[in-house]
């Protein structure tokens, strides 16, 4: 049985989304972020990345991770692309080129979109400090971001012209900054493409179940 440990308030949400395009069966182990918890070594806390049961799956302490039949697995986007390879039928690799494109365009994200997407969403617009900082880092995903739109105006999708992992992938990241709306009004392609992607019912199904979880 495949289980995946954490919650859906974290990156977790990228394997969770897949499982559910998939409709394979799963386990889902909630487990939260220690820092999000007062004392998370106090008796009754919930289990968290701290916690001795989670601890024994990941000695790093950071969630998701997976357990596939005896086979464990961290890191989320590592994950994804290996149950969309897997599991995946269309939504994995059709070649090995598109699984280096799938890879490639995952890592990307992860390096040059994430640290910037996550400061946009965390600041506060209606200070100045974080006026600041989200022009700041809006500057910062330019680049990147003019990369997507250019690529998404061709085939519509990140790989091979379908949805794949890869769009699961990208599209977490990228949601990051979705409340500064500047960014997606000046391209069209890559708004256009996020709204398709949110559109589909396992994402849909996952952001409830994301909802429903305490902030």
């Amino acid at each position: 049985m495949l289980t995946i440990y954490g919650v859906y308030r974290s990156r977790a949400t990228r394997p969770l989304w897949l499982v559910e395009e998939l409709g394979i069966p799963f386990r889902h182990a909630p487990v939260i972020q220690a820092y999000r918890l007062p004392d998370p070594m106090a008796p009754g806390a919930p289990v968290n990345t701290l916690s001795p049961e989670f601890r024994s799956v990941n000695p790093m302490t950071m969630i998701p991770s997976m357990d596939d039949g005896g086979f464990v697995l961290h890191e989320s986007l590592a994950i994804s692309l290996y149950l969309a390879k897997k599991y995946g039928g269309e939504f994995g690799p059709n070649s090995i080129e598109e699984e280096a494109l799938m890879i490639q365009w995952s890592l990307f994200a992860a390096t040059g979109i994430e640290t910037n997407a996550l400061k946009i969403q965390s600041s506060a617009p209606d200070t100045e400090q974080g006026k600041a900082d989200i022009e700041v880092c809006a500057r910062g995903l330019k680049r990147p971001l003019d990369a997507l739109e250019e690529h998404l105006k061709v085939g519509g999708y990140m790989v091979g012209g379908r949805f794949t992992v890869a769009d699961i992938n990208v599209t977490e990241i990228v949601r990051y900054a979705q409340g500064y709306a500047p960014l997606f009004e000046t391209r069209p392609a890559l708004k256009a493409w996020l709204e398709k992607c949110q559109a589909r019912p396992a994402f849909k199904a996952m952001w409830e179940k994301r909802l429903a979880e305490p902030a």
